[in-house]
């Protein structure tokens, strides 16, 4: 899959099918729209894409209503390419792209993709405060020579699939809904960082992530989870929050890797969280908080081996591509 990261100086060569939209999370709701982009690009012969922004929307538009990030442009930029999309538009959203009319929008994405045929949700608004819907698309369609279809909201469990509801499951800590809607676990990336080797001290080795502060984190406490490192998938256990034991407030992911030991630092690790455990708790002495870890640990092992026989649809393996962009 390419990446175009400056659509002022992309060219596509050839026709396209394309859907638009800030695809944070890349759920299923989105990964459907994919599939419809998909189906008629090789029915027709065209190349699929999605257009797509960073920063979000919103964190340009409104500094007051800040939205944390379910992905990176390297992680949604991954799933695309697994998915099987051929290329993917990331615009850079400034105040200059926002006032942008609704016609000077899609002239962009004429001039430069040749899209035949435009997939967008029924809620689809563009242009500068948001004076386009689909109406209006439809119109400029019939000028520029594209059609435009309309796929339905995706609903799981009575309820509309979003990125705004997924970020409220992981604050709750809910991440088997998370999981479903994702269609995959959720995911965070970063840097190994040198820690205190506490849990070294301990028995209980741990990878500090250094993970960006505009995330979208799960509620604090202790995880199932796989941990991955290039294409290598290992169990774990997780604790995110501040260590209360020993008086820190610093909030941190640290990452127990089980039965391996390896040298992590400043290599990048990916986790994968399958199932909240427990809250972070406060114990007396490390030999306490020795005992809970072993607990942990062992309770860990059960909920993973269970996640394998499930089968969960893990939708990306090689993170290679976490960088793409330099984001």
């Amino acid at each position: 899959m390419r990446v175009f990261d400056d659509i002022d100086h992309t060219w596509l060569d050839g026709e396209s099918v394309i859907t638009i939209g800030a695809f944070d999370g890349v759920h299923v709701g989105h990964q459907a729209l994919v599939r419809e982009v998909l189906a008629e690009a090789r029915a027709s012969g065209r190349q699929a894409g999605v257009v797509t922004f960073y920063p979000h929307p919103v964190n340009v538009l409104s500094a007051q209503n800040r939205v944390r990030y379910i992905t990176t442009p390297g992680e949604k930029a991954a799933i695309l390419e697994r998915l099987g999309l051929d290329f993917m538009a990331l615009m850079q959203f400034t105040m200059e792209l926002a006032r942008k009319s609704a016609g000077e929008f899609v002239h962009i994405l004429v001039e430069h993709l040749h899209p035949k045929s435009i997939w967008v949700g029924p809620d689809f608004t563009f242009g500068y405060q948001r004076e386009g819907n689909v109406e209006v698309l439809r119109r400029l369609g019939a000028q520029w020579g594209f059609s435009v279809h309309v796929l339905p909201a995706v609903c799981l469990n009575g309820a509309v699939v979003s990125s705004t509801r997924i970020r409220q499951l992981l604050a709750e800590g809910k991440i088997e809904e998370v999981t479903a809607l994702l269609g995959r676990y959720y995911l965070v990336s970063g840097e190994v960082v040198p820690g205190r080797h506490r849990g070294r001290a301990l028995g209980f080795p741990t990878a500090n992530l250094e993970v960006h502060g505009d995330r979208a984190l799960p509620r604090d406490g202790v995880y199932a989870c796989f941990a991955l490192l290039g294409q290598q998938r290992f169990p774990a256990v997780a604790n995110l929050g501040i260590r209360p034991t020993f008086g820190e407030n610093k909030h941190i992911l640290e990452v127990h890797l089980l039965d391996v030991r390896l040298e992590l630092y400043g290599c990048d690790l990916a986790v994968e969280f399958v199932r909240w455990m427990r809250p972070e708790m406060c114990f007396a002495s490390a030999g306490e908080l020795v005992e809970q870890m072993r607990r942990d640990v062992e309770e860990a092992r059960r909920i993973l081996q269970e996640a394998r026989r499930d089968g969960v649809d893990i939708a990306i393996r090689d993170w290679s591509l976490l960088r793409v962009g330099g984001k």
